[in-house]
């Protein structure tokens, strides 16, 4: 194997390197556009049911994926999914007078575990191949 400056090639070489300021913003981007995403798609699947669960189970999916295709890290899906969770969590909480988002059904509750499926589906996809990359096998 070569030695190149930097750890360039060597898997986990990004964990030793300090964080980009342009790579930190864009994730805390997504962290919002995640909770965007996730206050907005709350208040669509329980208003139109069931075609604004689709559209909110839709919304989510183009969120996790397009973050993956564009950052082209399981970081990037995990940062929308974080800011997605946030906001629905506090959003079913609820609050002492009984007020909440969420109502009782099945809805909620496939918005919820649909979201999060989705979300481990878009991290534990393969990442898109670089061009010009080559082989991709270690030696090569």
């Amino acid at each position: 194997m070569s030695g190149s400056a930097g750890g360039q090639g060597v898997p986990g070489a990004w964990l030793a390197q300090s964080p980009k300021p342009g790579r930190i913003a864009a994730y805390l981007g997504l962290a919002a556009l995640g909770a965007l995403v996730g206050v907005a798609g709350s208040l669509v699947q329980g208003a139109w049911f069931p075609g604004g669960l689709v559209l909110a189970l839709l919304a989510t999916t183009g969120l996790f994926y397009g973050s993956l295709r564009a950052t082209g890290t399981q970081l990037g899906v995990l940062a929308p999914a974080v800011g997605w969770l946030l906001a629905i969590v506090l959003l079913s909480i609820g609050r002492p007078e009984g007020d909440g988002v969420f109502s009782a059904g099945v809805g909620p509750l496939v918005f919820m575990l649909g979201g999060m499926a989705l979300a481990v589906m878009c991290a534990t996809m393969s990442r898109p191949a670089r061009p010009g990359g080559g082989s991709g096998r270690l030696g090569k």
